[in-house]
Parts: structure tokens; sequence; C-alpha cells
């Protein structure tokens, strides 16, 4: 826990650069509804395996123009062109097996046979107190191993259990803003 720049307690990886500030008080923990925005966060959250979230949250921009706004019906339309396209996309995270998984993972998304985030909010956990402290936020639960398992079964990719609990975190399913976080999650998108 530390204090911001206006003073106000927040999680401390969340002052570690202005990115995150931002990200971390008005989107981290939001609950996120709707198919485009949550197809949004698993892609991101697939791209950001390996690497640190700073780099895909500062790409997020170039992402959304070439993912067509995240618009899972126009993404899987795509084909080896685009990909190729994508390849040779700066403002992007430039790795084969991530695009095609995203592309992939579009096609998967309209293929459900439910809406996906009926889906992905079946996983939800009952709500629990707010971590003390860093060491005690899970990398993964068994509610992240059960959705990974179930995305995957539905065709996605690069949604293993620990990025899945990276977009339980991210889309307001779990809070883990620490204990003396300022930060309120609150609704975001449809019901």
């Amino acid at each position: 826990m530390g204090a911001g720049p206006d003073g106000v307690p927040r999680c401390a990886w969340a002052l570690s650069a202005p990115d995150y500030l931002g990200y971390h008080d008005t989107e981290w923990g939001a609950a996120v509804r709707g198919t485009s925005q949550l197809y949004e966060r698993i892609v991101l959250e697939g791209f950001q395996s390996g690497l640190s979230w700073i780099t895909v949250l500062r790409k997020r921009p170039a992402f959304r123009t070439a993912f067509s706004g995240f618009d899972p019906a126009a993404v899987a339309t795509y084909d080896e062109d685009d990909v190729s396209r994508l390849l040779a996309d700066r403002g992007i995270i430039r790795h084969r097996g991530k695009i095609e998984a995203a592309i992939g993972n579009a096609r998967a998304v309209l293929a459900l046979d439910e809406d996906l985030t009926e889906l992905v909010w079946s996983f939800a956990p009952p709500p629990r107190p707010r971590p003390a402290s860093l060491a005690q936020v899970p990398a993964r639960t068994p509610e992240s191993t059960a959705l990974a398992d179930t995305l995957r079964r539905r065709g996605l990719r690069f949604v293993g259990p620990t990025t899945a609990y990276a977009l339980m975190q991210a889309c307001g399913l779990v809070d883990d803003h620490l204990a003396g976080c300022s930060v309120v999650p609150r609704p975001v998108g449809s019901p």
C-alpha cells in the first residue's frame, strides 16, 4: 500500500508508472460485461502472457485499431493476409501464436451456445475480504482453473488458469485491491 501523488492510498503496484495509476483507479477491478469488452480483455490478457502488463497497457490503443475495436465478428473474418498485416504492425506485440489465437478466439466466442458475459461471470467466486498484501493475492484459484478449462473446451487459446485469474481481477469478478486501497470497484457496462 502506498499513497499516490494526491496522497490517496492505493495498491503499491499502481504507483510504479503513471499508466498504471489511471488503469488502477478507473478500470482494474471494475465489473466488465459485454461480448466485445470481455473479448478485448481475453485477447489482451493472452498477449500479456510472459510479458509485463505495462507493455500491453501502453499498446492498447494500437491493439484496438489493429483488431477492429475488438469486435469478434470482424476479427473472426481475418485471414492470412490479416495475420501478415498484424505481424508487421509495430504498435502491437507481434507474436504469431498470440495473433492466431486472438483470431481463433473471436471465432470461438461467436460459436458459443451462451452469452460470453454469462459464461465468464458464472465463475465469479463469492466475495471475500480484500487481501492485506500482495503476498496474499493468488496467481490462480479453483475458479480460474475451472474458467480456463471451460474456455479451452470451448475452443479458446492462451487462457490458462493464471491468465484466467488475471482476467477475473481485471474484469471485477474478484476484488484484489489491497485492504486500505481507496478504489471502490464499480459496475461497468450493461447489467
